[in-house]
């Protein structure tokens, strides 16, 4: 068959898009553009705000409109929360966010106009599905999936609900795919999931987070260790010294934040005050050189007044963030914040997200800067513009002239900010 997916969201569903094109191609079918005709549409959907609700119906039915004989199948987080809008979309198969090897199967077995939905109750999930990394030769960094579901039920957040409880890859399969993957010659692995801090609680034989990490960097010492999204609890004295002796792990670290207001946060049912964030941030800050601290923001959560988003603003010049992702607050039907009173005009919203902005687009120009003049190894990726493009260990995005740098890492020294990146010159070794 020829199979065009098309993914929405977070990593996690990039990482299981990823594994299915994998299994997909030792099955011997095709893989085409999501634009070209296909024999069937897999739709990975995301439904972390309204927007991606909007664009995974959009998908669905351009899916249709590209051959109306295809088999249209639609799995993830929006078909797992909301089964009833996928169905009435003229889709041919509907699972959520589990059991991708069946959902696989009964893509090549759907036949047009014969509906079969098969989503899960999500809360009763206990095993952690593994699904192969990897597989994708041009890329120079691989996916590595190590946690699945969340409990932490933030006010305004429906991932809870299309991901259920935590489940967690044991260290032992961690470290066999870590160098499954340096042996097929990847340079990076992000260890990613839904909430990677929460790594280990099923597993019940005391491993934390910090433990898998030290046993990746260790399984493949020559390959670089990125992490997912992390919650400030994880970064502790502890974490740092353990952290900061393991060379190939990357100076990266992205702590959601959310509000920089406590009484936003605690109507979000966050699990830490800003006092606590910033501890998080002074000691990564003590412990390894430039590391990049990166967040989220939502503004204009149900109840911020100007004076609490005026704390907000006033914390990110605190925190001094490498970079930030901003969003308007998007009310989720059947979450606790979507009946909240005070909800706040999406016109506000938004240019309070402009104001966050601003602000972040200082701090970021001013982390750029700090390393004008200085020597970085740089992992290239591809050529782009008539120059390559590649990252910094702390993930700052390095533009270079050379010559065939694909999935290579060379030394370049820093020359100059341009915009949201950095341009240098090749060292000579």
């Amino acid at each position: 068959m020829k199979i065009a997916i098309y993914t929405l969201g977070c990593k996690v569903n990039q990482y299981e898009t990823q594994a299915m094109e994998t299994i997909l191609t030792q099955q011997g079918h095709e893989l085409v553009d999501f634009e070209e005709k296909a024999d069937a549409y897999i739709i990975n959907t995301c439904t972390v705000t309204a927007v991606s609700d909007k664009k995974s119906r959009q998908a669905i039915r351009r899916a249709r409109r590209l051959n109306e004989n295809a088999v249209v199948a639609v799995c993830g987080c929006y078909a797992q929360t909301t089964p009833e809008e996928v169905e009435a979309l003229d889709v041919d198969l509907i699972y959520g966010t589990g059991d991708r090897m069946q959902f696989l199967d009964d893509v090549q077995k759907a036949v047009h106009g014969k509906q079969q939905v098969n989503v899960d109750d999500v809360m009763r999930r206990r095993d952690f599905e593994f699904l192969p990394a990897g597989g994708m030769e041009e890329r120079t960094r691989s996916m590595l999936k190590v946690e699945d579901g969340c409990v932490n039920f933030c006010t305004y957040c429906t991932i809870p609900y299309a991901r259920g409880p935590v489940r967690s890859l044991p260290i032992d399969q961690a470290v066999s795919e870590t160098k499954r993957l340096a042996e097929e010659g990847y340079q990076e692995i992000v260890l990613t999931g839904i909430e990677i801090s929460s790594w280990g609680k099923d597993l019940k034989n005391g491993l934390t987070l910090i433990d898998l990490i030290e046993a990746v960097c260790h399984a493949a010492p020559s390959m670089r260790i990125r992490l997912g999204s992390l919650e400030p609890r994880t970064i502790t004295e502890e974490f740092c010294l353990r952290a900061k002796v393991l060379p190939n792990l990357c100076p990266h670290f992205h702590l959601s934040l959310q509000s920089g207001c406590d009484a936003t946060l605690k109507r979000m049912n966050r699990k830490y005050n800003t006092a606590r964030y910033l501890e998080s941030c002074r000691l990564l800050r003590q412990h390894f050189e430039l590391p990049a601290i990166t967040t989220d923001l939502i503004t204009g959560f149900p109840g911020e007044t100007e004076e609490e988003f005026a704390q907000t603003l006033a914390f990110l010049e605190k925190a001094d963030f490498a970079s930030m992702h901003i969003f308007p607050y998007s009310r989720r039907s059947g979450t606790p914040a979507y009946s909240y009173p005070d909800q706040i005009p999406m016109v506000e919203k938004e240019a309070r997200a402009h104001r966050a902005a601003q602000v972040a687009a200082q701090r970021e120009q001013h982390y750029l800067s700090l390393h004008v003049g200085k020597i970085l190894p740089i992992l290239f990726e591809e050529e782009k513009d008539g120059l390559w493009r590649g990252h910094t260990p702390n993930y700052l995005e390095v533009r270079a002239e050379g010559d065939k740098l694909h999935n290579v890492v060379r030394l370049v020294q820093i020359e100059s900010v341009s915009g949201n990146l950095l341009l240098g010159k090749l060292v000579e070794a």
